[in-house]
């Protein structure tokens, strides 16, 4: 089974639509840390909980240096809605294709990435990336309702 990035790898560069349409990078972060977190759905309990932990931890994550993108592979319509909704305050990336998840390795393989691939849920990883955009940190198995404090810990 292929595993996701470690600590140290390159991130793989990646573009997308953000929440409002506009086309985002990883050179768009270039110069600051950026938390990058992968997740199933949009709009689902354990979804909702981490991403309502980061927005509440988004001052203090700023306050570090970082920004936070959410990734997953529901459109910019439902990512605008799922925005609106919890109100955050972070931009989510529709990966329609899953090509980004892929380049992460967070779309899964064998039995699990077979069924993650019909419904099109990555599995829920948070990288942190640093400033010249290597891996400096994983989070693999986030805990959703502390995702923030989890996040803190590593910058």
């Amino acid at each position: 089974m292929p595993t996701h990035l470690k600590t140290g790898d390159p991130a793989p560069n990646f573009s997308g639509l953000s929440t409002d349409g506009t086309p985002l990078s990883l050179a768009d972060f270039r110069g600051r840390k950026l938390v990058m977190y992968f997740y199933p759905m949009d709009d689902t309990p354990g979804c909702t909980k981490q991403a309502c932990s980061l927005r509440d931890a988004d001052a203090d994550i700023a306050a570090r240096g970082a920004a936070i993108l959410g990734v997953s592979s529901q459109g910019v319509d439902s990512h605008r809605r799922f925005s609106a909704k919890y109100r955050l305050n972070f931009p989510l990336l529709a990966d329609t294709d899953q090509a980004v998840a892929k380049a992460y390795g967070v779309a899964g393989s064998g039995l699990s990435g077979l069924l993650r691939g019909l419904l099109k849920a990555n599995e829920r990883v948070t990288f942190i990336i640093d400033e010249a955009g290597r891996i400096a940190g994983v989070i693999d198995d986030p805990h959703c309702p502390d995702h923030g404090a989890e996040v803190l810990a590593l910058l």
